[in-house]
């Protein structure tokens, strides 16, 4: 790896974790350099604005969660399972700010930053849309498949239901971080996401017991991946 290169990761790699751990608006150039380890004059090298690097950040998250994604709807999954590692993964994210004063709740700071963002900041809506726009797509393919199994109740269009799923998960996820209560985040994920793609009645199930199972099956994917 280059050294301008290395520099660049380390300006996403550190925007990413303290964006996580606070919010975009909170977060300015000086700290990001200063927890990078860089000078502000390498920064511009890479970036015009706080936003342009923001951009790319999210661009850099997106990657990560999408190695994560296509190992959880792997096609050696059932589309019932496929649904149920959804609803894992969205728990198994919160608390990623790894300081145990923080909100157990972290939702997704690249979609939230969109509808904080100011006059200007075009390109930081941008990135939340993409980021929404990446999310829809796997919803839109997991009630397809759902479908396909006729598990569902009823008829639903998979492009509508595909954005409601994922403006239900970010509404929800906004609401436990309000709270700071994961507990409700996680008894309502599920039953909110049962009514909304309708899903029948025989194939609804309670949160497991251990998620030691889920974690190792998507890791062992990932890798190999």
């Amino acid at each position: 790896m280059s050294k301008h290169t290395s520099t660049k990761e380390k300006l996403l790699e550190t925007a990413t974790q303290l964006i996580w751990q606070s919010n975009y608006s909170n977060v300015g150039v000086n700290e990001i350099c200063q927890q990078a380890g860089v000078t502000k004059g390498s920064f511009y090298h890479y970036f015009e604005t706080k936003a342009d690097l923001f951009y790319e950040a999210s661009e850099h998250h997106w990657l990560g969660i999408k190695k994560e994604l296509d190992a959880l709807y792997s096609p050696t999954f059932t589309p019932l399972e496929h649904l149920e590692n959804l609803l894992q993964f969205v728990i198994n994210k919160q608390g990623q700010a790894n300081d145990e004063n923080s909100n157990p709740v972290s939702g997704c700071p690249f979609f939230t930053a969109g509808g904080q963002a100011g006059s200007g900041e075009e390109r930081v809506r941008e990135a939340s849309r993409q980021m929404s726009e990446h999310a829809v797509k796997y919803n839109v393919a997991l009630v397809r498949n759902l479908k396909a199994e006729n598990l569902l109740k009823s008829d639903l269009d998979p492009h509508q239901l595909g954005r409601l799923i994922n403006q239900f998960i970010q509404g929800l996820l906004i609401y436990g971080r309000v709270y700071s209560d994961l507990a409700v985040v996680k008894t309502d994920l599920r039953e909110g996401l049962y009514r909304m793609i309708d899903l029948k009645d025989e194939y609804r199930q309670p949160w497991p017991n251990s998620e030691n199972s889920f974690r190792e099956n998507i890791l062992t994917l990932a890798v190999e991946a």
